[in-house]
């Protein structure tokens, strides 16, 4: 993440941070408050600061002042103009609060509406257990949370600028490199398969469920934009095994950028309502509908094997895979039969949803 935020503050942090908190204000803060907040306003009016205006050494001064080493830019002296120097863990956490955030929305909208738009199967709008006004719902829960997930993420990513981590940038090609480059990327997988799998069934306590995870399974149905739509406190912990691989286990920075996105693509790919695969081995689409459908089972996120040693995976009925069949009222009777019983046993009569499609269990507005 620090290449992100290097980029960030080089074309718009530094800047805005020097006009918001310029060190002219360093003059109404004490000096013990300025040492204590790891300000920059005592090194503001310093020999090197000034020199920076026509010497290029100065700013490299600057830059082993701070511990800064940056991989893409160098320091200009706009870096130096804020109360907040970059490497405040204030400002640090600030700014990747707000990183997270619009990448975070950006990524979820572009992603979601992509497949809304060239993979989503729409009959699902006609399914009995399909909500009212869903989607908006849907979207809604979405863009709340992941400001608040964001907040939540930024201290695991402050930690790894300040070296708290075993990310590294520079690929050693003498000593097969390349290769364990592409190791990390399947025992990231191995890893967070299994966080996800026993964060995942952990939110499935009754107590839990309750506290967090029942606003996801308001959706029995889904569309992609249900994909990011958590209580911010389950989207968080669902997420932490991606925080703590590198903290414990080597990976390439740009690795951890790419497999970050991919595990945004996969979420809203698993919940688009397109049965394309019935492999055994991978938790699809398919099984993440049997998830939602039947609550107690497939908790995994890339691949049955968890769920398998643990006893609750599930095959995806048959039917799925067969565009005739999973839109017969026939099948969509035997599963609203199923799904009540597991909404009964799940949540009792604590069940405020209203369906779009079904006159015998629409509710009253």
């Amino acid at each position: 993440m620090d290449l992100v935020l290097e980029v960030a503050d080089h074309y718009v942090f530094d800047d805005l941070y020097a006009k918001v908190l310029p060190t002219t204000l360093a003059a109404n803060i004490p000096a013990k408050w300025q040492n204590l907040l790891g300000l920059n306003g005592g090194f503001s009016n310093s020999t090197i600061l000034q020199e920076t205006l026509n010497s290029k050494n100065a700013v490299k001064e600057c830059r082993k002042f701070y511990g800064q080493v940056p991989f893409l830019f160098d320091m200009t002296t706009t870096s130096f103009a804020s109360l907040l120097p970059r490497s405040s863990i204030l400002r640090e956490f600030l700014s990747l609060w707000v990183i997270v955030t619009i990448f975070g929305l950006l990524l979820y909208l572009f992603t979601a509406s992509l497949s809304y738009v060239f993979v989503f199967d729409k009959s699902i709008f006609n399914h009995p257990r399909y909500l009212k006004n869903q989607m908006a719902m849907e979207i809604k829960l979405a863009v709340s949370a992941i400001p608040w997930m964001s907040m939540l993420t930024a201290p695991w990513f402050v930690m790894e600028l300040n070296g708290h981590s075993k990310l590294y940038m520079k690929i050693d090609y003498e000593n097969h490199g390349v290769r364990k480059l592409i190791i990390e990327y399947f025992t990231f997988i191995f890893f967070t398969d299994c966080g996800v799998y026993l964060a995942h069934r952990w939110l499935h306590w009754p107590r839990v469920y309750r506290a967090l995870h029942k606003p996801h399974h308001k959706w029995l149905v889904c569309t992609p934009f249900a994909s990011h739509s958590f209580h911010p406190v389950d989207g968080f912990l669902q997420s932490i095994s991606y925080h703590i691989y590198p903290l414990i286990l080597p990976l390439h920075k740009v690795s951890y950028l790419i497999l970050f996105t991919f595990v945004n693509f996969w979420t809203v790919m698993i919940h688009d309502g397109q049965y394309l695969s019935n492999n055994p081995a991978v938790n699809g689409t398919a099984c993440h509908t049997v998830h939602h459908l039947y609550f107690n089972y497939n908790y995994g996120q890339f691949t049955t094997l968890w769920d398998r040693l643990g006893g609750s995976y599930r095959r995806p009925d048959d039917s799925l895979f067969d565009p005739k069949l999973r839109d017969s009222k026939e099948t969509w009777d035997a599963q609203v039969k199923e799904v009540e019983h597991f909404i009964k046993e799940v949540e009792g009569d604590d069940n405020d949803r209203v369906y779009e499609n079904d006159p015998n269990t629409k509710k009253n507005n």
